[in-house]
């Protein structure tokens, strides 16, 4: 299994689309059990405003991971802009 971090950026002006999916998209996460080691909003410079999701996702690989997000109802949304997909080294965890 390897891990991957994943940033994405919803497109602008999706605020009420993104809060219209939360709920559903949280119960995704976390019925995904330990495939989803962490998440969280990410978030404008005020330090309030939502402007997208990062996850560190563990799957078999990037195609599975993709597979895995595709469920995500935030993707199934159209929510975000964009999605960067990184290879990640897990080094430092609590």
């Amino acid at each position: 299994m390897a891990l991957f971090h994943v940033m994405a950026l919803d497109k602008p002006g999706a605020l009420d689309l993104r809060l219209e999916n939360r709920a559903a998209h949280l119960e995704w996460a976390k019925a995904a059990g330990d495939t989803v080691r962490m998440a969280g909003p990410l978030l404008a410079d005020d330090g309030e405003s939502f402007i997208g999701s990062v996850f560190l996702i563990e799957a078999e690989s990037e195609e599975a991971l993709k597979a895995f997000q595709a469920e995500d109802p935030y993707v199934k949304a159209g929510l975000f802009q964009t999605v960067d997909i990184r290879p990640f080294k897990l080094v430092i965890s609590n």
